[in-house]
């Protein structure tokens, strides 16, 4: 009787001693989990500071080098060599910070009468801002516009005081405003004032060019506005026809003033 009492105790403890066991090894384990889930939040803090220490000490990430103005636009105007072309005329170049909200007046002031035009300042800003500060040096005053075309496309080109289509400013910059179409007869319908560009990209300048009929023309120019008044006066020089030189208006149109005035609100 008593070695059964004493075999009943030796398995009680035996059962004791093994709770006691599994107890102690889960209280080391979740010690060990603890200190990993420690450790590794204190991993993503490090972490989160280096990252944001980086972004507010302007870092290498995604921010441009020059960000955005609040109402505002960053033109970058790109040097052209005035000595190697001398049709060029150097005016310096307007403000790199410029406004891209609203629109503005162009009234062109010719031989012919006033042709007006609604500049969209919010969809071409640089474009816009250097019509602007090449109209307040007088750039375009007592210039021609030197080329007619009738077939195929339909315009009037202007915007070059050397009248040989080769000159403009000292600078170029990028085209904007570019027409989402796949039609090419839809590009540039008639009424749209639209700038000029060489075969290379990034090459507008001063010249510009008004449509005054269906033209067939790729989406590579900026729009900066649309004609309000005075296409009809354009109309009648293209049906005037062009020069012997195959080029100029038969009728000579002459600039006699270029503005850009904020549009009246």
């Amino acid at each position: 009787m008593s070695s059964t009492i004493q075999r009943q105790r030796a398995a009680a403890r035996a059962r004791l001693e093994r709770q006691m066991g599994e107890r102690l090894e889960g209280a080391r384990k979740r010690k060990q989990r603890n200190a990993v889930i420690g450790a590794a939040v204190a991993l993503l803090l490090v972490i989160g500071g280096a990252v944001w220490l980086t972004q507010s000490l302007g870092g290498d990430d995604d921010t441009p080098a020059t960000a955005p103005l609040p109402d505002g636009q960053v033109c970058t105007w790109t040097p052209d060599d005035a000595k190697a072309n001398p049709n060029l005329k150097d005016v310096g170049t307007p403000p790199t910070e410029v406004t891209n909200k609203g629109t503005q007046t162009m009234t062109i002031t010719t031989n012919h009468g006033v042709i007006e035009a609604k500049v969209n300042t919010a969809k071409a800003p640089c474009t816009a801002a250097s019509m602007t500060y090449l109209a307040s040096k007088k750039f375009f005053d007592g210039s021609k516009c030197h080329r007619l075309v009738t077939e195929g496309i339909k315009v009037l080109q202007c915007g070059d005081p050397s009248a040989t289509g080769n000159g403009g400013p000292a600078y170029k910059m990028a085209e904007e405003n570019l027409p989402n179409v796949t039609d090419p007869t839809k590009a540039y319908p008639a009424g749209t004032l639209a700038m000029a560009k060489t075969q290379q990209p990034n090459s507008t300048g001063s010249q510009f060019f008004i449509v005054y009929g269906e033209s067939q023309l790729g989406p590579d120019y900026t729009i900066l506005g649309t004609i309000t008044k005075g296409l009809d006066l354009v109309e009648k020089v293209a049906k005037d026809g062009i020069a012997a030189d195959g080029i100029a208006p038969k009728t000579p149109v002459n600039i006699t003033s270029l503005t850009m005035t904020p549009a009246a609100s």
